[in-house]
């Protein structure tokens, strides 16, 4: 029986462009074998809870331009404190002990980290969110 830290290993996807070798300092190091893999697995999810989250706050996000939308998703992810918790908590969920130990060392610099991949993803999905937005409005046309 695998352990709890060989399970989560196991289901990491690769991301082919984030290279980590000898050279690659600790933090940066962290970001591509560690971050990146699981903000890749937990694409959809990220995507769920902000499409949730513009729901919340009753759509104002699908009246805004685009460059209006990416100012709101850097916005929201890097001063709304309950979401940034709920990042935080959905990456650190996937650490295995030593990761998680190594986070308690530097969290300040992984949050920030932590912040930034998930801005980026989520600014770059922004066709997910208008696509979801034309949907709501044709089913609420349907009769």
């Amino acid at each position: 029986m695998k352990t709890r830290d060989e399970e989560i290993i196991s289901i990491r996807v690769e991301v082919p462009n984030a290279k980590v070798n000898a050279l690659t300092l600790g933090l940066e190091s962290f970001q591509n074998s560690t971050l990146r893999p699981i903000a890749k697995f937990q694409n959809d999810i990220l995507l769920s809870i902000f499409e949730n989250y513009i729901i919340r706050y009753k759509n104002v996000f699908h009246k805004l331009g685009h460059v209006e939308k990416l100012k709101y998703i850097e916005n929201t992810v890097k001063k709304d404190s309950k979401f940034k918790n709920l990042i935080r908590g959905i990456f650190m969920g996937h650490f295995t002990i030593e990761e998680y130990k190594f986070y308690i060392e530097n969290a300040s610099e992984i949050n920030k980290r932590i912040i930034n991949l998930t801005k980026e993803r989520l600014q770059a999905e922004i066709h997910y969110f208008e696509k979801q937005s034309a949907q709501n409005s044709s089913e609420l046309k349907t009769p």
